[in-house]
């Protein structure tokens, strides 16, 4: 049986990811699906709009066989960990033959190339990515501009699109792992990432989805976007309170965070760098959001609009702000933690072919696999059920099921994969 990886949000699931399950399936010739999905936490710092069992289920109902949870010690990172721990993941499983993305440019030649290049960060790479730093531009930026110096060839702009970005550290991830894995890429269609306006009837972005749900605070406007299953997990979340959830439901708690801590403690947290502690507490001092209408519920928004300069985008103050929500320290997502890849799979659903996987992975898995949290045997997994009680607090009643759904919340089994 050969099994295809698939690194994956669905924040929420919609056409398009279904239209990469299905090309993702034929290009690389897989009879099965495994999904790594983030957790609660995104990797643009962004809390998921609906709770990981209910997008777990989403994939499944869409034809995923396994969906195992990227830790959020990886999943709200920067490309290059993002893509580090997933990989890290798909190659622990010992099963899974192929990892099949979407890119810009829908090659996956080029990253190869580049790839082999870097994958041993090459003292050259360093210091031209540290002259575009010190010129103040943003990570991301100066990464792409320090590339394309490094390899004729090689195109700034190509690079720096997103999904390309993401795609070049899946393949520099399965080189430094020296996994067997095989990559491909398939062509982003008729939404491109972040695309915020919608130009096709049934494709469009998950942030274009995403504002229609903020906005409308209603379904209906999604639904020629999303899958039928879709649409059915989301209504019943919304019914029962669990979304949709966005950043201005952790408001409170996040200020709590930001007072209780002078800024010299502030430098603790993962993320806090370069003096942002002292433009955080600057910013805290100076909030003041409008007080009329839906304004008023804008206070992490505002905060964002405050801290934002060209070097601090909103991608990476979000992050911060997430890792002082969540209590993460710099000690605890060290670059040694890190490098170490996921530490146990954890198992949030599977169909019945995805049970016969599980049963392969005993023999072939090189960490543990969690199928029920009795103890926590990883700081790591410890760091994933604070951010569930963490997440909970973002539902309208929640209650102490929710905040400690982790320990009695078993996988979610489905009878047969189905869209309807």
């Amino acid at each position: 049986m050969r099994t295809v990886g698939l690194i994956v949000e669905y924040n929420p699931l919609h056409n398009g990811h279904y239209y990469h399950y299905q090309q993702s399936k034929k290009v690389t010739g897989a009879d099965s699906a495994i999904c790594i999905m983030s957790g609660h936490f995104l990797q643009r710092g962004e809390p998921a709009v609906v709770n990981k069992w209910a997008r777990a289920e989403m994939a499944l109902r869409m034809g995923a066989d396994l969906v195992l949870e990227l830790p959020v010690a990886f999943s709200a990172q920067p490309a290059e960990w993002f893509a580090y721990g997933a990989v890290s993941a798909l190659d622990a499983t010992g099963i899974v033959d192929s990892l099949c993305f979407g890119c810009e440019s829908g090659s996956i030649d080029w990253l190869k190339a580049a790839a082999d290049k870097l994958h041993e960060e090459p003292e050259e790479l360093a210091r031209l990515l540290q002259l575009e730093l010190k010129k103040g531009m943003p990570y991301p930026a100066a990464y792409s501009k320090a590339v394309s110096h490094l390899l004729p060839g090689a195109k700034e702009e190509e690079l720096a699109k997103p999904n390309n970005t993401l795609g070049l550290h899946y393949v520099i991830a399965l080189r430094r792992l020296q996994s067997r894995i095989e990559p491909f890429a398939i062509t982003r269609t008729k939404a491109e990432f972040n695309q915020a306006n919608i130009t096709d009837n049934r494709i469009a972005s998950a942030t274009a989805i995403r504002r229609i749900l903020m906005t409308d605070r209603s379904l209906t406007g999604i639904r020629p976007f999303v899958p039928a299953a879709t649409l059915e997990i989301m209504t019943r979340e919304w019914k029962a309170g669990r979304g949709p959830v966005d950043w201005e439901r952790f408001a409170k708690p996040l200020l709590l965070q930001l007072m209780h801590h002078s800024p010299e403690q502030l430098t603790s947290f993962h993320e806090v760098t370069e003096g942002l502690e002292h433009r955080i507490r600057k910013a805290l001092a100076d909030l003041r959001p409008d007080t009329d209408g839906d304004a008023a519920q804008a206070l992490v928004e505002t905060l964002i609009d405050k801290l934002k300069t060209k070097r601090y985008t909103r991608t990476k103050l979000q992050r911060t702000l997430l890792r002082i929500l969540l209590n993460h320290s710099k000690q605890d997502l060290s670059p040694e933690t890190l490098r170490q890849g996921v530490p146990y799979l954890r198992v949030l659903g599977f169909s019945p072919k995805g049970q016969e996987l599980l049963k392969r992975m005993k023999k072939t898995a090189k960490v543990p696999i969690v199928t029920k949290v009795t103890t926590t045997a990883s700081p790591l997994l410890e760091l994933d059920i604070r951010a569930t009680s963490v997440y909970a607090l973002g539902y309208a009643s929640p209650t102490p099921d929710d905040w400690f759904r982790d320990y009695y919340e078993a996988p979610i089994r489905i009878r047969s994969n189905c869209l309807a």
